[in-house]
Formats: C-alpha cells, structure tokens, sequence
C-alpha cells in the first residue's frame, strides 16, 4: 500500500480480485492556493506590532489599496468638508469685520464684494477655488487678512488636488482588470532546456491593443528539507 501510495499518488484505488472488494485510499484535502489564479497573494501579515500606525505612516499607499467605495467616499468628504470649512472662514471674516450688515451699501468697501451671508460667502469660494471667476464677487485691497486667507486657500486647493487626483489616477491605472484578458495555458510542461529543467506554459493576450502593456511575474514555491550534519567519529 505504502509504495503505491508513493507512486501513484494519494487519490486511487486498490481492487482485490479475489474477494471483489474495492479498497479506496482517503483523497488528500486540497490545499489552499498561496497565490490565486488573479494574482493576489494569499499572505496575511499577524503579530507584527503597530500595524495601524504603520498604515497611517504611510497613508498614501493606504488609499490607493482601498476600495472603490471606500476611495470615493474619501474623496467625497474631503472636498466636501474643505469646502464647508473654507467657505466658513471667508464668512466669519465678513462677519468680524461687519461686512455683512452693508452689504448694500455703495459707499462701503467690505473685504469682499457682495458677500451678504454664508450662501455667498461658499459662492465666493468655489468662483476661486475652481478659477471660474464670474467678477461679481472679489477681494478688495482694504482686507489683509483675506488676502492672507487667499493665499492659504491657494497651498491648501493645490495640496488637496495633489493627493487625492494622484491617489484615483494611480488606482484607475492598476492592472487588476488587465489580467482578465490575459489567458495561460491549463497545462505546464517540465522540459530540459540548455542542460537545465525549466518549467514552461503559455500566456495569449486577449488584447488587440498594446498602448497598456502587460507584465507578467512568476513565483516557484519549493520546500527544502533541513539536511542534518553528519555526526563526526571521534577516534580514541
């Protein structure tokens, strides 16, 4: 039994023809893949320590490892929360500065132009965050503190901009849908090649396009056995 499970394997069958019993070896659990047919690995990381604070170290890689949903929310609050708070800001300097009780009156320079509540005040904002820029709402020269705030809006947009635009173009840009139209062989061949066993399969290209082009990387699982030391004679 011993030496035909060793070369046929674990899933056959052993028939006595004289009794006309059938002897079925158990079938060998199957096993989990270490790397699946989409190409993600199946490793998980435990007992590293400080796993989120590693994460949040590095929060750019963070998002673009999340997913859609997760992204899209993310990029969803934060303009949107910069937006509140910025638009807040223009309106509180309004409100300081009493802009908001003449707001029509000619004779007075407010610091900025027909901002009358916080409606125009989040108006007024996105004309300059977007550089739209219709020309009925702007700073005047007399608010140094707006000027100040402008420049602030200015870094922070570009900042903003910067990450999360980045952030989607690098997800957008993954090949994970890519490998769906690249096709391998169901069978691979071990052949001697230049005096050596290379292991070979196929792989077709689905595409007809090559502007994005296809990498492909291989990864050989091989258990090596501990190779004991041999015991030294001593000799009397």
């Amino acid at each position: 039994m011993s030496a035909l499970r060793r070369k046929f394997g674990e899933d056959y069958q052993v028939v006595n023809t004289n009794r006309g019993t059938t002897f079925t070896a158990p079938v060998k659990k199957k096993r989990q893949r270490f790397v699946e047919k989409n190409g993600r690995c199946n490793v998980q990381h435990g007992n590293l320590g400080g796993e989120t604070s590693r994460y949040i170290s590095d929060l750019f890689t963070t998002l673009v490892d999340l997913k859609w949903r997760w992204n899209l929310l993310i990029f969803i609050l934060t303009y949107t929360i910069a937006w509140l708070v910025m638009a807040s800001m223009w309106w509180i300097i309004a409100y300081i500065r009493g802009d908001l009780n003449h707001g029509h009156d000619s004779s007075y320079t407010p610091c900025v132009a027909n901002v009358y509540n916080f409606p125009s005040a989040f108006l007024f904002f996105i004309e300059t965050e977007a550089t739209i820029g219709y020309g009925y709402r702007y700073i005047t020269e007399k608010c140094p503190e707006g000027i100040i705030l402008f420049l602030f809006q200015s870094l922070l947009g570009s900042i903003v901009d910067a990450f999360l635009i980045g952030c989607m173009f690098i997800k957008m840009s993954q090949p994970k849908k890519r490998a769906e139209t690249l096709m391998f062989s169901q069978d691979a061949v071990i052949s001697q090649r230049d005096g050596k066993l290379c292991l070979m399969f196929r792989v077709g290209n689905l595409r007809n396009s090559h502007m994005v082009s296809a990498q492909i990387r291989c990864k050989l699982i091989k258990v090596r056995h501990k190779q004991h030391p041999k015991p030294e004679l001593e000799h009397a």
